[in-house]
C-alpha cells in the first residue's frame, strides 16, 4: 500500500509531492508474531524518499504499534515539512491590480447619467480607501476639506456669532442631486459658531465673502454624524455648491421674560 506525501504551501491548502511515497508492507495484523521491521532506503532514479515499513505484530500490541507508527508519521511530517494526504489542489484567488483608469471612467459615466455639473470630482473607491480626483483648480486643505472657487466676492469673511445667508445645492459622491435652496426657493440662515452646520460646511465658507462662488468637497471625518437616528447612512464625501449672499450682524434681544437673538 503506497500513499502520497503531501505539503501545504501558500496560496495552496496542499501541494502533493508524486515522488515522495509511503510504502506500507506485510501488515498482518491477524497473525500472531513477534517481530517488527521498519527501515528507510532511497530509490534510485528519483529525488524522493522511499519508506518500506515491514510490520508483523501480536494481537495484544495491535493498538500499541499502530499507534506508534502515527506518531512515527507525525514526527517525520514535523521535521521536514511534509504531511501524509490524499491528492488535493487548492485555488489561489489572485487579486486584481488596482484599475484606477477603468474606475475613473465608470465614475465619470455615472456623473454624466447623474447629470453631476462640470469639473465635478470623481471618487474612486477600492475597498475602504477612496482617492478624490480633482482638477489643478481646486486646493486642498491640511484638515482634508477640498474647494474650488468660481467667484470670489468682495468684502469681509463672517465671523463666530454673525448670520451667513447662502444658497447651496448638495451632492453624493456620483453627483446625485440630493438638497438645493434653489429648489426650496429661499436661501438659508445661519449663525456661524453655532454648532449648526456640520464643521467641514462651516470651514469651507469661514473664507468666503459675500457674493462669492465655491465648491466644498467635504471629507468624511468633517462631514455629518452617520447612524439610525440620522439623513445619512453611510461615511461619503459630500459636495457643495455654495453662493454667499450676505453676511449680517446679531445682537441678543430681551424683552420681559422673552429673550432672542435679531440678526440685520
Amino acid at each position: 500500500m503506497a500513499a502520497a506525501v503531501c505539503s501545504a504551501h501558500p496560496p495552496f491548502t496542499a501541494k502533493c509531492h508524486p515522488n515522495l511515497h509511503f510504502h506500507v508492507s506485510n501488515l498482518n495484523l491477524g497473525r500472531s508474531r513477534s517481530s517488527a521491521q521498519a527501515f528507510v532506503r532511497r530509490r534510485r532514479g528519483s529525488p524522493g524518499v522511499f519508506l518500506k515499513l515491514g510490520v508483523e505484530e501480536d494481537g495484544e500490541e495491535d493498538d500499541l504499534r499502530r499507534r506508534r507508527f502515527l506518531l512515527f508519521l507525525v514526527a517525520l511530517s514535523s521535521s521536514t515539512g511534509l504531511s501524509p494526504c490524499p491528492d488535493s489542489h487548492g485555488k489561489s484567488k489572485g487579486k486584481n491590480p488596482y484599475d484606477e483608469k477603468r474606475l475613473l471612467e465608470q465614475n465619470k459615466r455615472i456623473q454624466r447619467e447623474n447629470r453631476a455639473p462640470d469639473d465635478f470630482p470623481s471618487f474612486i473607491r477600492e475597498g475602504f480607501q477612496v482617492k478624490v480626483v480633482t482638477s489643478d483648480n481646486y486646493v486642498r486643505k491640511d484638515s482634508g476639506l477640498i474647494y474650488k472657487d468660481f467667484e470670489l466676492g468682495s468684502g469681509d469673511c463672517p465671523l463666530a456669532g454673525q448670520q451667513v445667508i447662502f444658497h447651496y445645492i448638495g451632492y453624493n459622491e456620483s453627483g446625485r442631486r440630493i438638497d438645493s435652496t434653489y429648489m426650496q426657493g429661499s436661501p438659508a440662515k445661519v449663525r456661524m459658531g453655532t454648532n449648526t452646520l456640520i464643521p467641514g460646511f462651516e470651514e469651507g465658507i469661514r473664507d468666503m465673502k459675500p457674493g462669492g462662488k465655491r465648491r466644498i468637497v467635504i471629507p468624511p471625518e468633517l462631514g455629518p454624524p452617520v447612524g439610525p437616528s440620522t439623513f445619512f447612512s453611510s461615511k461619503q464625501f459630500e459636495v457643495f455648491d455654495v453662493e454667499l449672499l450676505d453676511i449680517q450682524n446679531c445682537q441678543r434681544r430681551t424683552i420681559g421674560f422673552y429673550s432672542d437673538v435679531v440678526c440685520n
